[in-house]
């Protein structure tokens, strides 16, 4: 149940025959990433611009070999199109789609927990995830990312994943996988679990982390920092400026009473040993400072 993904990855598109799963699945194709199927039970046997669409995933899996499933279902088949996807033995299941229910959202992370432990849930709500020069799979535009390490880069929001890749781009920065991990209230994949990745990983050297205000994912992650990082970490929190008591954004930034407000969050990091930046370009000159002392 890795999130990395390489040259190697061979990727079915659930929604490829949509319009949005088109685009991106083709973009993708483009960029390099193996997509060697989408499904659609009502168009098997035909195919988008020669990639071969299956009636099913376990179809898709066992004509192609493939081993990372990438969802454009709208929301409301997300849950159906995850459990089908981990049933049929994928080992990450990245999923596109937003407005997906909380409730599904908690259900989906319950029973793959229980029943498929092995299978990795990326999202929902989120922009992918992307290693550069190797691999893209999601809405990530792959142009803005350069490849070569030494930095891993996680992140909550899906705009700011891209703003994060394009400041290290401009410094001649490459990165080794980035992931977009949503900001919805029950993502499939935390902060944590992608820390203990860049952690065990020979490749990252230092980690960008990228949250928001709401929730405690940020108050965790310091948490996992302090007792297990021995990589740098710069990050930075979106919402400084936000209105105290008045919702931003999506359901994930929701700040309840003091706790979840982007200051309580910097503090936790920069208590925790991460170097904190006040905006994402200062979060960037951060990077290359710690990137020329490596």
């Amino acid at each position: 149940m890795s999130i990395f993904v390489d040259e190697n990855t061979r990727v079915v598109y659930q929604g490829l025959t949509g319009s949005q799963g088109r685009y991106y699945g083709l973009l993708n194709r483009d960029y390099g990433t193996q997509v060697v199927a989408g499904t659609n039970p009502r168009k098997a046997g035909t195919d988008v611009d020669g990639v071969p669409i299956f009636a099913t995933v376990a179809d898709a899996a066992a004509a192609t070999g493939a081993t990372v499933s990438c969802v454009f279902i709208p929301a409301p088949g997300v849950p159906g199109a995850v459990l089908e996807a981990a049933e049929a033995g994928m080992e990450l299941v990245v999923v596109i789609t937003e407005g997906v229910p909380a409730h599904d959202e908690a259900f989906l992370f319950n029973k793959l927990r229980r029943d498929h432990p092995d299978v990795r849930l990326l999202g929902p709500n989120c922009p992918g995830v992307i290693s550069p020069g190797k691999c893209n799979i999601g809405i990530t535009a792959g142009h803005i990312a350069e490849p070569g390490g030494p930095v891993g880069i996680v992140s909550r929001s899906g705009t700011l994943t891209y703003q994060a890749l394009y400041e290290l781009k401009q410094q001649q920065i490459g990165v080794t996988t980035c992931v977009g991990i949503g900001g919805d209230p029950v993502p499939g994949t935390t902060f944590v679990d992608c820390l203990a990745a860049f952690e065990a990983d020979p490749e990252t050297r230092a980690v960008m982390m990228i949250g928001e205000i709401g929730g405690s994912a940020e108050e965790e992650a310091a948490d996992f920092i302090a007792e297990h990082m021995t990589k740098p970490v710069v990050a930075y929190v979106a919402g400084v400026t936000a209105p105290p008591g008045k919702k931003m954004g999506h359901a994930g930034a929701i700040v309840s009473g003091g706790k979840g407000t982007a200051a309580a969050k910097m503090e936790a990091l920069t208590s925790a040993g991460a170097r904190v930046g006040q905006n994402p370009t200062e979060a960037g000159e951060l990077m290359v400072e710690i990137v020329a002392s490596l």
